[in-house]
């Protein structure tokens, strides 16, 4: 495993990559502490990593789901937990409207338990490449040999969003397709789609330049 990067990656660089975010030193403290250890450690795979995950957390600013939805939104985004107007207001005008809405879509799979059991929201997407459901949190629990509940406090860290998104890069065997250059694959990959593709590949390129590939 590689223990630093195989070029200079400053702070400088990652403040042009990830603009206009107040907790950048925290962030590239983070990033120089973890990244090198899932041998992300190259100009091609740290400019790929930075750009799919500044894309799926606007610029590392989001790094908990949001899911205070409206109930129009709730219809129209999962229709098969909210499939008529009355639940899915009913789940809307709730003061808990967040953990409600977590609970509900997220019961009974990934290794959640019902609604009732409030694992929906406990395990809600959390990190830079967000991580969701009982199923992740426990076995990147277990990578880091810590225990589940332990893992849901540590994701709530700099260090926690960085290193569950490396995790999830290296459970992928992503670093393949950042040094192909592939980020359609890559894009994939982590998405499911090519949802957000244009926003990705922006990311990317300005990544590049900023780390001085062409």
């Amino acid at each position: 495993m590689a223990t630093q990067f195989s070029f200079d990656f400053t702070l400088d660089q990652l403040k042009e990559i990830v603009p206009r975010n107040q907790y950048i030193d925290d962030w590239y403290s983070a990033l120089v502490a973890i990244l090198p250890e899932y041998e992300i450690e190259t100009p091609l795979r740290v400019a790929a990593f930075l750009a799919q995950c500044a894309h799926e957390s606007g610029n590392f600013r989001f790094i908990k789901e949001n899911l205070n939805y409206r109930w129009q939104s709730l219809r129209k985004v999962f229709p098969k937990y909210f499939p008529n107007d009355e639940i899915a207001q009913r789940y809307a005008a709730m003061p808990n409207r967040q953990e409600a809405i977590a609970n509900r879509i997220y019961a009974n799979r990934m290794g959640n338990g019902p609604e009732e059991s409030g694992d929906g929201y406990r395990y809600c997407g959390r990190g830079l490449i967000q991580l969701t459901g009982k199923n992740n949190y426990t076995n990147y629990a277990m990578s880091l040999e810590i225990d589940v509940e332990e893992a849901v406090e540590h994701l709530k860290t700099f260090e926690g969003c960085v290193q569950s998104a490396a995790w999830f890069w290296d459970e992928n065997k992503l670093n393949q397709f950042a040094d192909k250059k592939d980020i359609i694959t890559l894009s994939k990959r982590i998405n499911g789609g090519t949802i957000g593709l244009e926003d990705r590949i922006k990311h990317y390129n300005h990544a590049l330049h900023v780390l001085g590939i062409h």
